[in-house]
């Protein structure tokens, strides 16, 4: 990684990605594939194009050097071509870049860089959701409070809380692969018109979108920048599943809770004043990295106003902000595939959990239970002066329904038990978990 900070918010694969380097890299892989396009349409000689394929393959490029050229040229292209002249034969010379503008070769790099780094967010998002399958499916009934308002409201079980993680993963593989369907090449010339290629425009652009295999547009995209704000869109969004997910996890780690934690490894999640720490630093750091992700969702859509054929600074701004997007999201998608995968899970604590409040999480099956035989306002109305009385006497919210003259004319003990037990208050849950793998196995198999 070129900067080291980068060790905490992104992944190294996804840091090389968007390095300067490959930046370049993908430049000249523009630069080669239009020369031959244009030579199979014939707008240049096999010649020239043979010339710059060669220079661009093997030219030497000082990056640093580049991007300080960059800084007073405005664009990256303008000092890149010139490094390159002087190594094209004298047959390609003059073709190079022949009919093309900076923003098209910019443009081009950006989206083939993003396909890569959609392949690579798409393979760590798979992981995780197998996780995520696995746990779904081992921890069906493991018992443990469902909380609204973080407060315990019914129980769940765990293998229903993965199974609406994979619900959201899986939803997220499906948007990264559609935007990944949709990177399309731009060229559009100077000024969207492909002018200085006569006929041949369209022609040289649908050979270049094969050769580079990204999809042809029906115009160039040069100032309207929806394909662009609706990628960032959905990686901000998928950066925010991630928050969830990590913050489920921070909550449900807490001392007070310790219904899961992070795997242990010699210097991970320590404090340096207090040995007895075991910080969830996984999960941490992808709550920070999703909320730096998210962050540049609104420059990348802000940056939509272009001035009529090319913006004089939304384009610019692009530049930085997609890339760090990318970086963000991968250090969220990576650090929460990596806390899942490792995650310690006390079901005992789950299980003791449910009684803290006296058992009182069951209220609303009782109420439910009552309801059938009084109407529900009626057995609403008796099963809150229970509440009162448990809250009063510190009895558990089972003995003051059992010691309730109303309740028992109106269930068996049984009935009773079975209203008070959290096992049998799980509604659709198995249905709901065979859901979430089946639209997990469906996209998988699809995208397969």
């Amino acid at each position: 990684m070129s900067d080291p900070r980068d060790a905490l918010y992104c992944t190294e694969s996804m840091a090389a990605v968007w390095s300067p380097a490959v930046h370049v890299s993908q430049l000249l892989a523009f630069e080669a594939a239009l020369a031959r396009a244009e030579a199979h349409v014939g707008v240049i000689p096999h010649a020239a194009a043979d010339a710059i394929n060669a220079a661009c393959t093997t030219t030497p490029v000082d990056i640093a050097l580049l991007y300080r050229q960059a800084a007073q040229a405005g664009t990256l292209v303008i000092p890149l071509l010139d490094a390159l002249r002087p190594h094209i034969a004298e047959a390609g010379r003059t073709f190079l870049h022949w009919g093309a503008t900076s923003q098209d070769a910019i443009d081009t790099a950006l989206m083939l860089q993003s396909r890569t780094g959609l392949d690579l967010l798409d393979a760590d998002l798979r992981r995780l959701a197998e996780v995520c399958a696995t746990l779904a499916e081992q921890h069906r009934t493991t018992l443990m409070a469902g909380r609204t308002l973080l407060q315990q409201a019914l129980p769940i079980s765990l293998g229903l809380k993965a199974a609406r993680w994979l619900g959201l993963l899986t939803r997220q593989i499906q948007a990264l692969h559609n935007q990944r369907q949709q990177l399309a090449v731009q060229f559009g010339g100077a000024a969207g018109t492909l002018a200085t290629l006569g006929s041949n425009g369209m022609r040289v652009a649908e050979i270049l979108a094969t050769e580079l295999e990204l999809v042809l547009p029906d115009l160039p995209w040069h100032a309207e920048r929806d394909r662009v704000a609706s990628l960032a869109s959905v990686l901000g969004i998928t950066a925010g599943a991630m928050a969830k997910i990590a913050q489920d996890l921070v909550l449900l780690a807490q001392t007070e809770v310790g219904e899961v934690s992070e795997g242990s490894a010699i210097g991970k999640g320590g404090s340096s004043a207090m040995p007895h720490k075991h910080n969830p630093v996984d999960a941490i750091f992808a709550l920070s990295a999703a909320k730096l992700a998210i962050g540049q969702v609104p420059i990348i859509i802000g940056a939509m106003t272009h001035e009529h054929e090319r913006a004089a600074g939304s384009w610019q701004a692009e530049w930085q902000a997609l890339p760090d997007l990318f970086r963000y999201t991968s250090g969220a998608v990576a650090r929460v595939a990596d806390a899942v995968t490792n995650l310690q899970i006390d079901a005992a604590r789950m299980r003791a959990n449910l009684d803290l409040n006296h058992g009182l999480l069951m209220s609303e099956s009782l109420t439910m239970a009552l309801a059938t035989q009084m109407g529900r306002p009626t057995a609403q109305r008796l099963v809150q002066e229970i509440i009162r009385r448990v809250l009063a006497s510190g009895n558990t919210f089972q003995q003051a329904a059992q010691a309730d003259p109303q309740i028992q004319a109106l269930l068996s003990t049984e009935a009773l038990e079975q209203a008070l037990d959290p096992a049998g208050y799980l509604g659709s849950t198995e249905q709901l978990i065979d859901r979430a793998l089946a639209g997990h196995r469906a996209v998988v198999v699809k995208q397969d």
